[in-house]
């Protein structure tokens, strides 16, 4: 979009709202003046709407308009009436009264989370990184009461892990669920909510009388919970795509993080503490992440702060029809059936017709699962060399070494990135591609880390030591194949990757959650003597055709980008934006209808939609 400025007509009666005008607005569109109408009169034949609202704004001394509609009502202001530290004269306008003026994203950039500082920005996704470690902390802790549920109920090992099973995959239509709302009610109220849910059907399973209030109790609780899709989301709420990379890490490490920190703490509730505890501990920790969010953690969607710009500008400028995304289509308009199973469904949609997602998705997800099924196994393994509950727990320590030494290598490697991106701007490889870099070295170390766990873990004359380190090996490839693949997607879809990281959400959970039963019986039957290390070797023959995927999804990227049309819409409008690399606030086409102009006009920069004005940079 051009940045030149569109000179208003030298007519000294606007000559006081012009001042005004300027300092609310900043023009910079060529195709269009500071009210959104069309700058060039030649087209004005084309288009009656078009001249009968330049006609109603120009004035009396206008050379397209000579009078004004017997209908316009009485002027807003008085003589010499001050607005804005601007005098208004009497029978001026700021705009037609019918004439709704949308606020764009260059309006008011640095209003939006793009333009918080460092400190702001850091104290947020801190905040967040605790959200997302109790949510996924919650998916774990759970199997170390299993055992004590069995007990109080009478059922079996097997029955008592439904309850495991059940969260992971509401959990996996959960952050489906939450996550498309958030791109229409904001990350704050969305995530308040979730947060609330989880932790009060935490108190039917703590209280639970019977093993059937366990089970609704965890089902409920997982579908409560907002995922990594919303708090991931809040990453492309306030860095561009050009700097979002160390962000990304961080909260995929805690995401990570969570999972291990459940059966480390779980270790010794289950030594100590009877089954109620592994609730009651979710629940403090639940509530004091809540608490700490609902103080800390302010709205980071740029559509809603839009929004409380716009009535902000118009509380200070009475007169001025400038108005938010979200309040020119009324809530009722917005929120119909057919809208609401629309939003709903845009995750599945992406999942479904968008190869980057659909693809990454997958490998994501049954990468996780191969990981999953691994870690099922600690406790038959460590039982080899005599380890208790506590010990056990400790064990997966390993596995949070790897973490923590992949989220340290992956900072050269995106120095490495973000210099490659600043030398070939121009190249969509370099900026899309060269993000899975890294996993071109880490991924292999999947299938490096599960054969060499494998023949390692039968117990002694071999020590315990030597599994753990290919335990953290398969730890830092968990970690790059999630961080990459998020990372990647959160570029391609921008504003609405909560949506399009929901499918890898969906994946990783969803097919953990359904391996959860299986886990334990296929390390315990598999094979003879060595049943353990004939399971292992299973999943690394697996793991090895993943790394394969791994290296075509690279070479290959630039065609499932060129026919993933949604990402390619959104590259093609950023590629217009004024500012390189900012993110859109919304598009048009997913969960919007047609037709209702809040989302739809927000992106397109300029123009006019059902007498709506778009104010224009």
């Amino acid at each position: 979009m051009s940045k030149s400025r569109v000179h208003f007509e030298e007519a000294d009666e606007l000559s006081e709202t012009r001042r005004l005008l300027t300092s609310v607005l900043s023009p910079s569109n060529p195709d269009h003046n500071d009210y959104g109408t069309a700058a060039n009169n030649d087209d004005d034949d084309d288009d009656d709407d078009d001249e009968d609202n330049t006609a109603s704004m120009a004035g009396p001394n206008s050379s397209s308009s000579s009078a004004v509609s017997p209908n316009e009502p009485k002027p807003d202001f008085q003589e010499n009436e001050k607005v804005g530290g601007a005098k208004v004269k009497k029978g001026q306008h700021l705009h037609s009264p019918d004439e709704m003026i949308e606020i764009t994203m260059e309006d008011c950039e640095g209003e939006l989370g793009f333009s918080f500082s460092s400190l702001k920005k850091w104290t947020i996704i801190s905040i967040i990184f605790l959200v997302q470690v109790s949510m996924n902390f919650n998916t774990s802790l759970y199997s170390n009461g299993a055992g004590g549920i069995a007990k109080d109920f009478n059922i079996s090992d097997q029955a008592a892990r439904c309850g495991a099973m059940i969260f992971l995959i509401t959990y996996a239509f959960g952050c489906e669920f939450w996550a498309p709302w958030s791109e229409e009610i904001g990350r704050r109220p969305i995530l308040q909510a979730s947060l609330l849910l989880v932790n009060l059907w935490q108190l039917p399973v703590a209280l639970a009388p019977n093993f059937g209030s366990i089970l609704v109790g965890r089902a409920l609780g997982g579908f409560s919970t907002a995922g990594g899709s919303v708090t991931l989301g809040m990453i492309a709420d306030m860095w561009d795509s050009d700097h979002q990379q160390y962000a990304v890490a961080f909260v995929v490490f805690s995401s990570v993080g969570g999972s291990i920190l459940g059966p480390v703490v779980g270790g010794f509730v289950e030594h100590f503490l009877v089954w109620q505890w592994t609730i009651w501990i979710q629940l403090i920790f639940g509530g004091a992440v809540q608490v700490a969010h609902f103080f800390l953690v302010p709205e980071t969607r740029s559509t809603i702060m839009m929004d409380r710009i716009a009535k902000r500008r118009r509380k200070e400028q009475p007169g001025l029809n400038l108005y938010g995304p979200n309040e020119i289509t009324p809530l009722k308009q917005r929120l119909d059936f057919k809208e609401i199973i629309s939003i709903y469904i845009r995750p599945f949609k992406m999942f479904l017709t968008e190869p980057i997602v659909l693809t990454l998705s997958l490998l994501s997800g049954f990468s996780d699962a191969l990981i999953f099924m691994f870690i099922q196994s600690f406790a038959l393994v460590y039982k080899n060399w005599g380890f208790n509950d506590i010990e056990i727990g400790l064990a997966f320590i390993a596995i949070g070494v790897g973490y923590f030494l992949a989220w340290l290598l992956f900072i050269p490697a995106i120095k490495r990135n973000v210099r490659e991106r600043k030398e070939k701007p121009d190249d969509e490889t370099a900026q899309y591609e060269s993000r899975l870099w890294f996993l071109l070295w880490t991924a292999p170390c999947l299938p490096i880390g599960l054969i060499g766990f494998a023949w390692t873990s039968g117990g002694p004359p071999i020590h315990w030591m030597g599994s753990m380190v290919f335990a953290a090996v398969v730890g830092i490839a968990n970690y790059s194949i999630y961080m990459a693949t998020i990372d990647y997607m959160i570029c391609a879809y921008g504003p609405y990757s909560a949506s399009a990281t929901g499918g890898n959400g969906w994946s990783r959970d969803f097919l953990a959650g359904v391996l959860t039963i299986p886990a334990t019986p296929f390390f315990q039957n598999i094979g003879g003597d060595k049943h353990l290390q004939d399971a292992s070797t299973i999943l690394f023959c697996i793991s090895f055709v993943l790394v394969i995927a791994v290296y075509v999804i690279y070479w290959k990227g630039p065609v499932l980008r060129a026919r993933s049309p949604f990402a390619q819409q959104l590259n093609a409008a950023r590629k217009q934006s004024v500012a390189p690399g900012r993110r859109l606030s919304v598009m048009p086409g997913y969960g919007v209808p047609s037709g209702t102009g809040s989302r739809n006009a927000s992106m397109a920069g300029g123009g006019i939609l059902n007498n709506r004005k778009m104010s224009v940079v």
